[in-house]
C-alpha cells in the first residue's frame, strides 16, 4: 500500500509506517538537518529507509501533488506542534507554522483512503476547542474550502451547517481522535499525544483505535508485588528503592491480591538503556552518539528523568526546560544530560539509525519526533482495516 508523509521530521513517524507494510511515495520535509539525517540513514542502508524515496528540503505549501504516481492508500505526518504545545506561544491559527490547512489539502487533493495526523497533546485543550473543530470538519469534508472573503470562524460554521444538513455527497472521511500515552504501548517514555484518523466513507471501514497493551500497574507489580524487575536487572536488594510516596496506595492495592495485572509492564529508562556503556567509559566510544554532554545540574522543578520509571516527554530544547527532560536522574541523587543514542533509544529508533548533527540540533529533532512504536500500533490498525479492501 502506498502512502505519503508529511512533515517528516527526522522519520519516526515514516518509519513506523514502513513497519506497518507502507511503501512511501514521497516523504516531505522542509529542514535541511532533518532531511539530512534522513539522507544519511538511506546511504548507511538502514533498515526500511534505504527503500525510501529521495528526500530534500521540501514545504509542502509549495509541493505538486499531481507529480506523484499510482494510488495514495495513506497520507500521514505530524504537523509542526508549536502553535499547540503547552511549551509554545499558543497562537494556533495566528502562527505562520500552522499547517492543518496544508495537511488538508494533501487529502483533498490525493484523496487517500486514509490519512493519520499527529500533534501534541495541547491541541485538545479547552482553549483551542473552536479551531480543534474546525480541523476535524475540514478534514472530514475537504472539498469544502475556505473562499477569500471568509475568516475561519466564518468558514467553521459553514462546515458546521454542511455537517448537520444530511448532505453526504462529494468527498467525505468519518474521522475519529484520541489522546494516546506512548508508555501503554511500550515506549519508555511518558509522551501524550493525540492522534486524528479518517478514512473515505465510501469505503465502509469501522475503525477504533487499538487497545493499550501495557500498564504502570504491572510495571509496580513487578517491582513491588514479585521483585521480578530488580532481579531482572541484577539490582541488589540493598540498592532497591523504596516505593515513591505518591504510588504507596497503589501498590498496596496490588499487594491485596492474587491476580497480577493484564497486559506487560510500562517499560523504564533502566530498561532502555542499561545495556549501554556509561558515556563516559572508554567502550562509550564505540556506540555511535553515545557521547557525554556536560553541564546538566538539578533545581527545583528541573529534576530529570527518573531511572526506573518511563521518561519524562522528550522535549525539542536542548536541556529539556521546564521540567528536566532531557536529564537522567540517577538512584544516587546525581543528574546528567541523556545522550543522543539513549534519547534515540527512548524514542525507539533503532541503533543502526544514527543522527549526524549536533547534540543540540539532533536533540531538537528527536525532541520532536514520533516514538516508532506508537506511530505503529496506529498504522498497524489502520493498515489491518485497509487490507479488507484494498486489492493486491
Amino acid at each position: 500500500m502506498n502512502s505519503v508523509e508529511l512533515f517528516a521530521g527526522a522519520g519516526g513517524l515514516a518509519l513506523a509506517a514502513s513497519e506497518a507494510g507502507f511503501r512511501h511515495l514521497a516523504i516531505l520535509e522542509r529542514d535541511k538537518y532533518a532531511c539530512h539525517t534522513i539522507l544519511e540513514n538511506r546511504r548507511r542502508g538502514v533498515a526500511y529507509v534505504s527503500e525510501w524515496p529521495e528526500v530534500e528540503p521540501t514545504d509542502v505549501r509549495e509541493f505538486d501533488y499531481s507529480r506523484l504516481t499510482g494510488p495514495v492508500h495513506l497520507v500521514s505526518g505530524g504537523p509542526p506542534c508549536q502553535p499547540f504545545s503547552l511549551g509554545g506561544k499558543h497562537r494556533a491559527y495566528k502562527d505562520s507554522r500552522d499547517m492543518f490547512p496544508e495537511a488538508v489539502r494533501a487529502v483533498r487533493e490525493l484523496q487517500p483512503l486514509a490519512f493519520v495526523f499527529e500533534n501534541v497533546r495541547g491541541l485538545v485543550r479547552a482553549s483551542f476547542a473552536s479551531y480543534f473543530e474546525y480541523i476535524l470538519l475540514q478534514l472530514q469534508y475537504p472539498e469544502i474550502t475556505k473562499r477569500s472573503d471568509e475568516d475561519w470562524p466564518e468558514h467553521l460554521a459553514r462546515l458546521e451547517r454542511h455537517h448537520t444538513s444530511g448532505r453526504r455527497r462529494g468527498l467525505r472521511y468519518n474521522v475519529v481522535f484520541q489522546v494516546l500515552n506512548a508508555a501503554d504501548f511500550g515506549v519508555p517514555q511518558r509522551r501524550e499525544r493525540v492522534f486524528i484518523v479518517g478514512f473515505r466513507s465510501d469505503l465502509d471501514i469501522r475503525y477504533s483505535f487499538p487497545r493499550p497493551t501495557h500498564s504502570l500497574d504491572r510495571l509496580l507489580w513487578s517491582q513491588y508485588v514479585t521483585g521480578e524487575y530488580w532481579d531482572r536487572h541484577e539490582v541488589a536488594t540493598r540498592d532497591r528503592p523504596e516505593p515513591p510516596a505518591r504510588l504507596r496506595p497503589r501498590i498496596e492495592k496490588l499487594r491485596g491480591t492474587l491476580v497480577p495485572p493484564e497486559g506487560e509492564a510500562w517499560r523504564t529508562v533502566r530498561d532502555a538503556i542499561s545495556d549501554l556503556p556509561d558515556p563516559l567509559s572508554r567502550e562509550a566510544r564505540l556506540i555511535p552518539n553515545h557521547e557525554f554532554n556536560p553541564g546538566a545540574r538539578a533545581y527545583p522543578g528541573h529534576t530529570g528523568s527518573p531511572l526506573d520509571e518511563p521518561a519524562k516527554t522528550l522535549k525539542a530544547g536542548a536541556h529539556g526546560v521546564p521540567g528536566g527532560e532531557n536529564m537522567l536522574a540517577l538512584p544516587d541523587g546525581t543528574v546528567r544530560y541523556f545522550t543522543v543514542r539513549e534519547s534515540a533509544r527512548l524514542q525507539m529508533f533503532p541503533d543502526a539509525f544514527y543522527f549526524p548533527g549536533s547534540w543540540t540540533e539532533t536533540m531538537r529533532q528527536l525532541g520532536n519526533a514520533v516514538p516508532t512504536a506508537l506511530g505503529r500500533a496506529v498504522l498497524s490498525s489502520v493498515a489491518a482495516r485497509l487490507r479488507s479492501v484494498v486489492k493486491d
